[in-house]
């Protein structure tokens, strides 16, 4: 289930690992000594080992209602609605007048985006109910869903007069008051809610987030402080103060806060995680990556800890670290969605698309209701150039999970790729509808409409993302985009400029500086802007692979292969450096060297397929057959249907003579791949012609020749001489005369084009 509206707002759940105490033998005496257990660990903010004694309860007896409602309750806490919502229907199955878990159900059924249902449990409370402020605030939540906030504002007073010393009651219609725009009632209505239960630390919080909203930032910290005061072992409401410092620009204060309050939480899990989720929130990966490394060591028995440091450990491509550690999760709950899906980016990042397709699909099926293991399956089937699965499991994610902006720029990526701006339009204004204070869908409409040339309006749309994104530099660089497009290099620098200046580190925004000097063919310029850049921030790995390229254009061979040596020392997991390294080398005579480069990156990098295709390539330039051939097959074996390695390959098979029918296969597999490539074309072309499918051959060896041509490439002899062979195989010298001239025309050495239009006029 999704997660409810969020009318009762800021509840807390304590994830801590826990331990089970022994009963009697009399299932009886056991379950109930079970359900105090769990009751006692609820009543501390316990709620990970409550559910574990509730489920021990029901392992005793599987319709102790009591134990259902409560770990339904329980689960609530944790944010697991799909679990929640499962046992709450048990508990109203057994006891139907359960009236608590109808309200509930019908909240869960309710941010499920499911009314029907949701009606359901929300009549029977009207007519069971009538007068419980439950009831009144459950139909609330059901008319904030239709957005009749007239309708929801009229049920929470009824909840209000029906018992006024309910603090959560004045700070729902407050919340309903804000959304209806009445801010000076519901300030009145956020103050009612703290003067009517004092130590309520959600409406102390809620009050100081009203302030921030208003731009109060002294009163909102101020209350924030109070808030702190009245619970200091809440960890909310530290966050929230947190929250404001960041807001205020004050990033080192908030730092320095966390650091002091994480000795306030030893034993809070939520309090002590604060430090390394600030890092993360904020992408600091190597300072959270640490902190959790540290967190992890203090409470390797806290779940949530671990889990969180794996999901680190992947971002940093700690890929082995993060492997062993996942596998003992998945040992002891081999059905643990997270774990699951956290194994799926494993293998993503392995370029192994099957085995997280696998891995992700038994995620799904463990949890139907899981976004991001939806969006991840969404990136493996992408990865198998499965777009129509890809597209179906992204938009799953975002029905799901309407605020996982990554699931929709991976959508729009789809979309953009097959140049459907319209649905790229419609992904925009969604992102834009979930988050209208977050520059990503501003800054994919402004995409949208550059591509319809509507300039003014994408300039609109960039200014709106910078003007909620002040300090990202991405709004800078689609304006440096959408300046350059137009040919207005001048501004285009300037906007691009501005990106730096915002982050210092910005490859972006280099990128894009360097790309206007280059498309005004002002090569030294370009290198001079990465110079100056790399001067300020000389520590980016991005910013001297950049150097390290255009150097290589400029034919300073040495220089790039220094840019790309000091790219790789700074990130060693940079493998464009590395691929771009190696050709360098080659370009410049050192062709074992650039071997060389690519053997360690493979050990380095083993599951990066693009060092295994470089490096067979080379090896096809010395004639070495079996090694590229060697090295096109491991790439294979980590992705089956790769279209270069299997181009690749079938192409070595067919120069050495080997099996006909699986280079053919192959270079099908090829061509599907990568329809748009002359090369694949050529190949499948070559398996033809090997075949004696002549007639066929020569129609892929025309759609090569027509690929190239449209690419603007350089004509390519080879191509030329197959044809040549097909045209004379298939009876047609006139034709097969003119294209070995041609073959000899581009490439005078040609030795077998020579040889086999002697042999057509002899």
């Amino acid at each position: 289930m999704s997660r409810p509206v969020a009318l009762r707002l800021l509840l807390i759940g304590f994830l801590i690992t826990g331990l089970f105490t022994g009963c009697s033998r009399d299932p009886n005496v056991r379950k109930q000594k079970f359900l105090e257990s769990g009751n006692r660990y609820r009543d501390k903010g316990k709620f990970r080992e409550a559910a574990i004694q509730y489920s021990n309860a029901l392992q005793m007896d599987t319709r102790f209602a009591e134990a259902h409602y409560q770990l339904g309750e329980a689960y609530l806490k944790l944010r697991d609605y799909n679990r929640a919502y499962a046992e709450l229907s048990r508990a109203v199955e057994l006891v139907p007048d359960n009236y608590p878990a109808h309200v509930e159900l019908a909240n869960l059924l309710i941010g499920a985006r499911q009314p029907k249902q949701a009606q359901v449990h929300l009549d029977l409370l009207r007519e069971k109910q009538p007068n419980n402020p439950d009831t009144y605030l459950a139909w609330a939540n059901f008319y904030a869903s239709q957005d009749n906030l007239g309708s929801a504002l009229q049920e929470m007073q009824k909840g209000i007069a029906a018992d006024p010393a309910r603090a959560d009651s004045y700070l729902s219609l407050a919340l309903l008051q804000v959304r209806a725009n009445l801010t000076d009632q519901a300030e009145i209505n956020f103050k009612k809610a703290t003067e009517v239960d004092p130590k309520n630390v959600n409406a102390q919080v809620a009050l100081g987030i009203f302030y921030q909203s208003r731009n109060r930032t002294a009163e909102a910290e101020k209350q924030f402080k109070h808030a702190i005061e009245v619970d200091p072992k809440n960890p909310g409401s530290r966050a929230s103060y947190v929250r404001l410092l960041m807001a205020e620009g004050k990033k080192p204060e908030a730092e320095t806060y966390l650091k002091q309050s994480k000795t306030e939480f030893p034993d809070n899990s939520e309090g002590y995680r604060m430090l390394g989720d600030f890092y993360f929130a904020n992408n600091e990966l190597d300072k959270a990556t640490a902190e959790y490394e540290a967190l992890y060591h203090d409470h390797s028995k806290d779940l949530q800890v671990k889990k969180n440091y794996i999901q680190l450990l992947i971002l940093k491509n700690r890929l082995d670290e993060a492997t062993k550690l996942n596998d003992e999760i998945l040992k002891s709950t081999p059905r643990d969605a997270e774990a699951l899906v956290y194994r799926g980016q494993v293998k993503l990042r392995q370029n192994d698309a099957r085995g997280a397709v696998d891995s992700l699909q038994q995620a799904v099926k463990s949890d139907s209701n899981n976004g991001i293991a939806h969006y991840q399956l969404g990136l493996a089937f992408d990865m198998q150039h499965d777009e129509a699965q890809a597209e179906s499991e992204l938009r799953e994610a975002v029905r799901l999970r309407p605020d996982l902006t990554d699931a929709q720029r991976a959508l729009a990526t789809l979309e953009l790729r097959r140049g459907d701006v319209d649905a790229l339009t419609q992904t925009a204004q969604l992102i834009i509808s979930g988050a209208p204070n977050a520059p990503d869908g501003y800054l994919l409409r402004a995409v949208a409409e550059m591509s319809r040339k509507k300039y003014s309006d994408a300039e609109q749309d960039m200014r709106k993302a910078a003007q909620v994104a002040p300090n990202n530099p991405a709004p800078y660089v689609q304006m440096g985009n959408l300046h350059q497009v137009q040919k207005q290099y001048g501004e285009a620098i300037k906007s691009y400029q501005q990106a730096l200046d915002k982050d210092p580190a910005s490859t972006d925004g280099l990128q894009g500086v360097m790309n206007t000097y280059l498309v005004q063919k002002q090569l030294d310029q370009a290198i001079g802007a990465a110079k100056a850049q790399i001067a300020k921030s000389p520590n980016v790995s991005g910013f001297y692979d950049l150097l390290g390229t255009a150097l290589f254009e400029k034919k300073d061979l040495k220089g790039a292969e220094a840019a790309f040596n000091k790219a790789v020392e700074l990130d060693k997991n940079n493998s464009d450096a590395l691929l771009k390294l190696a050709q360098a080398q080659a370009a410049d005579g050192s062709v074992n060297q650039a071997l060389a480069t690519y053997q360690q990156s493979i050990k380095d990098h083993p599951r990066e397929i693009s060092f295994y295709i470089l490096a067979g390539m080379m090896y096809e330039s010395q004639n070495n057959w079996d090694q590229a051939k060697s090295m096109y097959q491991q790439a294979l074996n980590i992705q089956h249907d790769n279209p270069l390695a299997s181009n690749n390959l079938a192409y070595v098979m067919l120069q050495q003579g080997g099996n006909v029918d699986v280079a053919l296969a192959m270079a099908q597999t090829a061509r599907r791949g990568m329809p748009d490539s002359p090369n694949a074309a050529d190949t499948l072309g070559w398996a033809y012609y090997q075949k004696g499918v002549y007639q066929t051959a020569i129609d892929m060896f025309q759609e090569s020749l027509r690929l190239n041509a449209k690419k603007g490439g350089t004509d390519d002899p080879t191509v030329h001489y197959h044809l040549g062979l097909a045209y004379q195989k298939a009876n047609q010298p006139v034709q097969a005369r003119q294209q070995l001239e041609r073959a000899l025309k581009i490439s005078p050495n040609h030795s077998d084009a020579r040889k086999a239009l002697s042999e057509l006029r002899g």
